[in-house]
């Protein structure tokens, strides 16, 4: 039987292809697997209701890689990153942006591939917590996106910048932080709906305390 679709939603993996690479990376590869598998699996769930997944990474300075030749570097046999690149290896019906800062909005084509599919409500997960995860919301916030946030779905460099970026997406940006086995269609659908009630679309610099 077919799985109902669920709408305007869609899951943005940030950051979670690279190949590790600097100062303390083995010890954070090894830690972003567990990561990796839950996003697997979250990324499996939303894509049999037609919830499309998006990749938005770092080049890494190589600016004249495509997002083809960043996984194919980073899921080397000599890539640190490379069982996280197994994990969540692309498939060609995911899409993808280049993103040269932090935010993954900032310099890249997101916010139009996003209108272009009638997003309003996204599912972040990747890694940096308080840092890429973080500024992406920002940016998503300032767009009236909704989001949620499953923070087994995202890496901190340690267990006080992971409480952090959760504190910091709740209290600043009206972001919904649960766990992967709380986004369920039922949930993302009543999530899509409270977007379009306008009591509901608040200015960017509103509080989001009731």
């Amino acid at each position: 039987m077919p799985h109902a679709r669920i709408p305007h939603t869609a899951l943005v993996v940030i950051d979670m292809i690279g190949d590790f690479a600097f100062p303390g990376g083995a010890a954070l590869a090894r830690r972003a697997q567990p990561v990796a598998h839950a996003i697997a699996d979250l990324k499996r769930r939303l894509g049999r209701h037609g919830v499309p997944t998006i990749y938005a990474n770092d080049n890494y300075g190589h600016w004249r890689s495509d997002f083809r030749d960043i996984v194919a570097r980073c899921g080397g046999a000599d890539s640190l990153g490379a069982p996280v690149v197994d994990a969540l290896r692309p498939t060609s019906e995911d899409y993808f942006v280049i993103k040269p800062r932090h935010s993954a909005f900032y310099g890249s084509p997101l916010e139009m591939l996003l209108d272009s599919l009638d997003v309003r409500v996204l599912v972040l997960a990747g890694m940096a917590g308080d840092r890429c995860v973080l500024a992406t919301a920002a940016d998503a916030h300032m767009r009236g996106f909704r989001m949620l946030a499953p923070a087994d779905c995202v890496l901190s460099e340690s267990a006080a910048r992971h409480r952090r970026w959760q504190a910091q997406l709740s209290d600043a940006f009206g972001t919904t932080v649960l766990r992967a086995s709380q986004i369920t269609p039922a949930r993302l659908r009543r999530t899509v709906h409270e977007h379009e009630r306008p009591a509901l679309r608040r200015a960017p610099w509103a509080s989001t305390e009731s």
